[in-house]
């Protein structure tokens, strides 16, 4: 049973978003205080988070940054769909920068919510359609055939591997790239993706596999 973590500080509202949850199965758990998400989530290792934005304690946009920052993948790659009332652009595409897997504006549908955490929690099982990775000998193979990929490239790939269907930014993407976090431009990572498609097209032809996000970054799709 996945469990789900609701971080909300509207009593009623919790309480609304897991009666639905329970509903359909999912186990859930609600803390309002923002000040007590990330000690829970390292003790609990939730299978999604349900993140306000606007909470007493601690912003939600500060708690997605900390659980992005993780070393434990089971922290950091926790899927995350941020839920608030602010609609600026300008919120949206911060959320989505920091790597939250989709973004919900109050007032919202509770059907529409408890669907978009199925679709992803379904994304999260499924198998990556042949894309293994082994990290210690920095191999990777794509439907049994072996990626002859650079070090940097293979660092992207695992990255955007991590959590399919997840939008990720060129300033996102550089972090991850280079182990002495020298300092090159977005657009070098326009020339690793270049790359690394060509490398996943060979083995299959005509699969955009690595999508381009205009204006938010680049995804993984199998």
């Amino acid at each position: 049973m996945s469990r789900i973590l609701i971080v909300e500080d509207e009593p009623k509202l919790a309480a609304l978003e897991a009666d639905y949850l329970k509903a359909e199965g999912y186990d859930t758990h609600c803390i309002g205080d923002g000040s007590e998400v990330v000690a829970w989530v390292r003790g609990n290792a939730p299978d999604l988070i349900l993140l306000d934005l606007m909470l007493p304690g601690r912003d939600g946009l500060d708690i997605c940054r900390e659980l992005r920052a993780a070393t434990d993948p089971r922290i950091r790659d926790v899927p995350i769909i941020m839920v608030t009332a602010r609609v600026e652009e300008m919120d949206r595409l911060i959320g989505l920068d920091l790597g939250a897997d989709d973004y919900v504006c109050k007032p919202f549908s509770v059907r529409e919510l408890v669907a978009r955490v199925r679709a992803i929690l379904r994304r999260g099982r499924a198998p990556a359609s042949g894309l293994v990775l082994d990290e210690q000998a920095r191999a990777a193979q794509l439907d049994g055939r072996e990626l002859d990929l650079t070090p940097v490239e293979f660092r992207l790939l695992g990255t955007l591997a991590a959590a399919p269907g997840r939008v990720f930014s060129r300033s996102k993407l550089l972090e991850r790239l280079y182990e002495d976090h020298r300092v090159v431009g977005d657009r070098t990572v326009d020339a690793h993706i270049k790359n690394l498609r060509r490398k996943l097209e060979a083995v299959r032809p005509g699969e955009e596999l690595v999508r381009s996000i205009y204006g938010l970054g680049y995804k993984l799709e199998l």
